[in-house]
């Protein structure tokens, strides 16, 4: 009788450590998604930071020049300087 006990309980004890290694908490499919949803994360990040460096150097120019601010009068609000005529072409 012991020596049908101890590799039934190994053979019980594998199936239960194979089980977790496919369903359980860090199972591979598991990682697997993990390592999707960083990737992703990661790609985001790195945009986020791009548009964060972006709008730093438009903060910079704003705060160093008035170039900038004129720039922005013309194409967002529509302004001209005095004796300018606008000229809008549609494409």
């Amino acid at each position: 009788m012991g020596n049908r006990f101890v590799p039934a309980a190994l053979i019980a004890l594998l199936v239960i450590v194979h089980g977790q290694l496919w369903y359980g908490r860090g199972s591979v499919p598991n990682v697997a998604s993990l390592t999707r949803q960083l990737a992703d994360q990661q790609q985001h990040n790195v945009a986020a930071a791009r548009a964060n460096e972006r709008l730093a150097a438009e903060i910079a120019d704003l705060r160093e020049g008035l170039e900038i601010v004129e720039e922005k009068a013309r194409s967002e609000l529509g302004m001209v300087k005095a004796n300018e005529i606008f000229v809008q072409i549609a494409k």
